[in-house]
This record gives C-alpha cells, structure tokens and sequence, in this order.
C-alpha cells in the first residue's frame, strides 16, 4: 500500500509517503526497497527517508499515519471528508479548500491512499461553526465532481453524504442501486440508513 500524509508538525518536508511492500524473500525484497530509495533520493524528488524490516519500526512509521486524526481532534472541531479523485487531482483540492475558507479554517488536511486516489480531506475549526460548513458544503462536493471524482470513497456515504450522491452519479444510476438494493434486502436490515437516498 501507497500512503500520502501530509503533516504541518514534522515541519523538515511538507509530505510524506509511506510504501508497505510484501515478498516471498526479504533479502532481495530489502534489496530492491534499498536500490529503489536511493534512485528516488538521487533524483531530487524524494529529501531523506528510510527503510523499515523490523515490526517495531514498521509499526512506528505506521502510528504517525494513523495518528493523524487523533491530533486533528487537538484543533477542535473536525470536518470530515473522504473522496475519491484522480491521482493528478488529489492535493489540489486541499490548496482549493485552504484558499477559499482562509483563517476561517484553524487548519485544512489531506492525508490518504495514492494507490487508489483516496482523499481524506479534514477541515478544522475551534468550534463547530454552520457558517463554515456552508462555505465548506456544497464547494467540496461540487470541486470533486468537476474534477470526475466521487464523494464517497473508503467509508461509503454513511448517514450524512446520502443526498449528496448525485454529485457522483447520475439519477439513473441511484436509481439502479436502489433496485439491487430492494431486491437483495428488501426489509432494509442491512446497514440500515446508511447506503442510498429514499427512492420515494
């Protein structure tokens, strides 16, 4: 797996990545993770990094990826959101989302999976302010959908995107999932509330 975060509190490079690999040999896997690191740092496009075999230090690159929302928490009020884009797209829409909210975002973060062009864009604020959320909804759903992306992404439309599907596909389409969706559960038990807008 492929993972971008950016972090403004390891403040030496804006970005970083994260690459997790797996072999059937770890010493030429190690070889290859080496001799790939060393070309990429040659040719300027990456500053300084490092190689992780053993478990406690993967796991110690791994904590400050899935950290990162435990630390947004420290800002206050967090807005979240989790799209999909293509990867040529995925940090404009954070710089978009920065310049149009200004200092009335305490910060505005992505952070998410290059492999499959995952944006996990949050917004924070000192307190939960409507006026923000309305500078903040539609723009994020209307910028994504201008740029061919979709608003739900790793976590589905959950309870709170459901009427904002349209920004990702067309009516017919809603309305062919929610014929599959009636067919295979028809007593709407599963996942209730949490996948499509009422048909009615």
């Amino acid at each position: 797996s492929i993972c971008l975060f950016y972090s403004p509190s390891l403040s030496d490079s804006p970005f970083y990545v994260l690459i997790e690999t797996s072999g059937s040999n770890s010493t030429h896997d190690e070889e290859k993770l080496n001799n790939f690191l060393e070309q990429a740092m040659t040719s300027g496009l990456v500053t300084d990094g490092t190689v992780a075999t053993d478990d406690k230090k993967i796991k110690m690159l791994w904590s400050l990826r899935e950290r990162i929302t435990e630390a947004l928490t420290h800002d206050g009020y967090v807005y979240k959101y989790d799209i999909s884009l293509p990867v040529g797209k995925l940090y404009d829409l954070v710089t978009d989302t920065r310049a149009r909210l200004g200092p009335s975002a305490k910060n505005v973060v992505g952070y998410g999976h290059l492999g499959d062009g995952n944006l996990h864009l949050n917004i924070t604020s000192e307190s939960y302010s409507h006026s923000l959320l309305d500078a903040i909804e539609p723009f994020v759903y209307e910028w994504t959908a201008r740029h061919n992306g979709s608003i739900s992404a790793e976590h589905g439309l959950g309870f709170k995107k459901k009427q904002f599907i349209q920004y990702s596909k067309p009516s017919e389409a809603v309305f062919l999932m929610q014929r599959f969706k009636a067919m295979l559960d028809p007593k709407g038990i599963l996942n209730p509330y949490k996948t499509l807008p009422s048909s009615s």
